[in-house]
């Protein structure tokens, strides 16, 4: 003789888009945030590149913290 078993469903509530068969979908903060943190620093790149001084043979500040660091790593 077998034991009955139990099964226990989980109670839903879909929202009204849910029901009339629309998908729902949620994003995370960070699935927003990173792109526009990324897009705002490389906007900061792209503005900061017209103050290069290439003929003068100054290395500009990211370029120059970027050198110190593959010095320091190999």
């Amino acid at each position: 003789m077998s034991a009955p078993t139990h099964t226990r469903s989980l109670p839903t509530r879909p929202g009204p888009a849910a029901r009339a068969g629309a998908a729902e979908a949620r994003l995370h903060w960070w699935a927003l945030a990173l792109p526009a943190l990324a897009f705002g620093l490389l906007l900061l790149l792209l503005a900061g590149s017209g103050e290069a001084h290439a003929e003068s043979g100054e290395a500009s500040g990211l370029l120059h913290v970027t050198q110190q660091f593959l010095r320091a790593v190999g």
